[in-house]
């Protein structure tokens, strides 16, 4: 896996379309310890309804199996956009 990255303020909905492009495994990582398979809609769903405050997610970290898909995820991070091709 790769390293770490915290998601800050990120918009959800555009982060589950750049989660839908994502070739390798991306797993949801919270400050208690759990680790969800985003790639799986029940893990979303589960993962993200606990972390969501006011439309946008609070506090997590997330690995990523793929590089190119941890670019995507952090570009859409720092820049609120995401390059949906590699």
């Amino acid at each position: 896996m790769t390293s770490v990255m915290s998601l800050h303020d990120i918009d959800v909905s555009e982060f589950l379309n750049v989660l839908d492009s994502c070739e390798g495994n991306v797993y949801l990582v919270t400050p208690e310890g759990d680790k969800m398979n985003l790639k799986s809609k029940l893990s979303q769903l589960l993962g993200l309804t606990k972390l969501i405050n006011g439309g946008k997610i609070t506090e997590a970290y997330i690995l990523c199996d793929n590089p190119a898909d941890e670019s995507r995820l952090f570009r859409l991070n720092m820049f609120g956009d995401a390059v949906h091709s590699a």
